[in-house]
């Protein structure tokens, strides 16, 4: 009796688990009816992370963008290998963001927007797990007074962002970092968590 009744528990425990964790995700429908803010030049902001960050599969970066869609901070960290789950992926990134900018908590309506780009293996087609990063990353953006914007990945076959339908073959998951022109605050600038590249050293010093 006492086995039977300790295998239960577990299993009732378990199957409680899944169940948390399958619900802190966003479906793509519910992800496009948040009203998150489009990009007006994605191919830009994707362009800039990935030549400031080098990101490889398994690897996050956070940005925090100003009203003019300038960077202001941007970190990046590795994702560690445990099940994908939404809360998880919050305190990670709300981790990331309270090292790299203040909070706009005190604001009455966010001003700052962060969007969040995932390498990763596999396709550019939704999956749970980025479904659990969409979720993380509202809800960072919430205990951080910011706005919830873009939602990115970079695979091999390229950047999408999801919920929007757009997306390019470069960068992907794969390629080499290329210098860009962008419209953003002078590099030195923000914070980041990653490296700056040698392009961006030499265009901040010019």
């Amino acid at each position: 009796m006492t086995f039977g009744f300790a295998a239960s528990s577990a299993a009732s425990l378990s199957t409680s688990a899944s169940a948390a964790s399958a619900s802190r995700l966003l479906e793509p429908a519910e992800w496009a009816a948040a009203g998150i803010p489009l990009l007006r030049n994605p191919r830009e902001v994707v362009s800039g992370l990935h030549a400031r960050h080098h990101p490889k599969p398994l690897t996050a970066i956070v940005a925090v963008l100003d009203p003019d869609e300038r960077l202001r901070a941007s970190a990046s960290f590795r994702r560690r290998p445990a099940p994908a789950d939404g809360w998880m992926f919050r305190n990670a990134l709300l981790a990331q963001l309270r090292r790299v900018i203040p909070h706009d908590l005190r604001r009455r309506t966010p001003v700052r927007t962060a969007v969040l780009l995932y390498c990763r293996e596999g396709d550019a087609h939704w999956t749970e797990e980025d479904g659990a990063w969409m979720w993380g990353l509202r809800d960072a953006c919430t205990l951080h007074g910011l706005r919830c914007g873009a939602y990115i990945t970079l695979t091999h076959e390229g950047w999408q962002v999801l919920g929007e339908g757009r997306g390019g073959r470069r960068p992907n998951a794969h390629s080499a970092p290329e210098p860009v022109a962008t419209a953003e605050a002078p590099p030195l600038v923000p914070r980041t968590g990653g490296p700056v590249s040698d392009v961006l050293r030499r265009a901040a010093a010019r």
